[in-house]
């Protein structure tokens, strides 16, 4: 660079330069880059956000001086923007680069601010041509290079989960680890704020280690300086409210459909059972049963159930018969209603008609015992006359 000042100098003087020894000009392989370190990040409104990069400008093996460095979100026709010149980040954007690395340092954001972040760089690298007479000349050509990747920034309300696990980190396996997760990248480092049943707890970290999980208790986190956006609270499943439809008597034949519904976080999964059965019948929050039969009749039981806890409720189905069914029911209705008088006047009238015999009988019995009497008198005279002759022939 130094000689390059002197040519430089020299030719400001006399219009050309007269070199003494002869050096080829070789264009070798130049090293132009711009490398982010995240190339998406997602930051809270209001919050202040450092966007990295490093940079390299060698041109034929030798550093060249960078003469400008700048941020942009965007290009119009060729022309590129400098962040410090855009009236929307005026006093919000802070440019802190050295030794190759530059950070754009954007406070106060807004959901305005999210875009695509570009790096770029400008160079003054200076050229030597000469001819046959060995008369050089030294231009200065400029020269700029830009990431073409950029970073892509998300402002928004941070959407925060408290997500549950056993420890892998502790030897002990009645250890919990709760995770304070977002949907998008965040920057790093930030501080998180814990809470236990709304009340503030001990540490700073993403990860807290839990001894003991009772199932009584909730927890939710939140960014430290955004606690008005924390995470749904972390609780057990709430006593499920469960419903049958359709509600009322089901006939036979015909489809039911059950169904549980539980607040818990994280969601909770569903186990029907059926009473005095240690099996489950079904799992999920629906459970259909279709061509339903008389056995099907009766309680269930839906228990919710996360790693927090679990809860249930029960229901009664009632089966009523079918058309078919009613049908053979109207049936025999009718055959009793019918048959029923038929038989009984058909065994009142037997009835009637054998006392009549026997009543007809009686009297021929009666009317033949009184005249057996007059028969007797009738023999008991003979025998005595007999009895008086005999006497007289004696």
């Amino acid at each position: 660079m130094r000689a390059a000042a002197t040519m430089s100098g020299t030719a400001a003087a006399s219009g050309f330069v007269l070199l003494l020894l002869s050096v080829p000009v070789v264009q070798c392989e130049n090293g132009w880059g711009v490398r982010y370190t995240s190339t998406e990040i997602c930051v809270p409104r209001g919050s202040t956000v450092d966007i990295n990069c490093t940079y390299t400008s060698t041109f034929n093996n030798r550093e060249v001086t960078v003469q400008k460095t700048f941020w942009f979100i965007k290009d119009s026709n060729g022309i590129y923007v400098d962040l410090m010149t855009d009236p929307e980040y005026s006093g919000r954007v802070e440019y802190l680069c050295e030794n190759n690395k530059c950070t754009l340092r954007i406070s106060d954001l807004r959901e305005t601010d999210s875009a695509v972040y570009k790096f770029r760089f400008t160079t003054n690298r200076i050229s030597v041509t000469g001819s046959a007479v060995k008369e050089f000349k030294v231009t200065t050509i400029q020269e700029s290079f830009t990431g073409s990747a950029g970073v892509t920034l998300n402002v928004t309300d941070p959407q925060l989960q408290v997500h549950v696990r056993r420890s892998t980190a502790n030897p002990y396996p009645t250890w919990t680890e709760l995770t304070c997760h977002s949907s998008c990248q965040l920057p790093d480092p930030l501080s998180y704020v814990w809470f236990k049943n709304n009340k503030q707890l001990v540490g700073r970290k993403k990860y807290f280690l839990l001894q003991h999980f009772n199932a009584g208790d909730n927890y939710h986190c939140a960014i430290e300086g955004h606690e008005r956006f924390p995470s749904p609270t972390l609780y057990a499943p709430k006593v499920p409210s469960v419903s049958v439809s359709p509600s009322g008597e089901i006939m036979e034949g015909s489809s039911v459909t059950l169904t549980c519904s539980s607040d818990a976080n994280p969601a909770a999964n569903y186990t029907w059972y059926k009473e005095d059965e240690d099996s489950p019948r079904a799992s999920g929050q629906i459970f259909t049963i279709t061509n339903i039969t008389a056995e099907h009749g009766g309680n269930y039981r839906c228990e919710a159930q996360n790693r927090r806890g679990r809860s249930d409720a029960s229901l009664h189905v009632t089966v009523g018969a079918g058309e078919s069914v009613i049908i053979m029911n109207i049936i025999r209705l009718t055959l009793v209603v019918v048959l029923v008088p038929v038989l009984v006047w058909t065994l009142w009238t037997r009835m009637k008609k054998t006392l009549s015999l026997k009543s007809e009988v009686n009297e021929a019995v009666e009317m033949e015992s009184d005249d057996c009497p007059e028969y007797e008198n009738v023999t008991a005279a003979a025998e005595t006359e007999d009895t008086e002759e005999q006497e007289d022939l004696v």
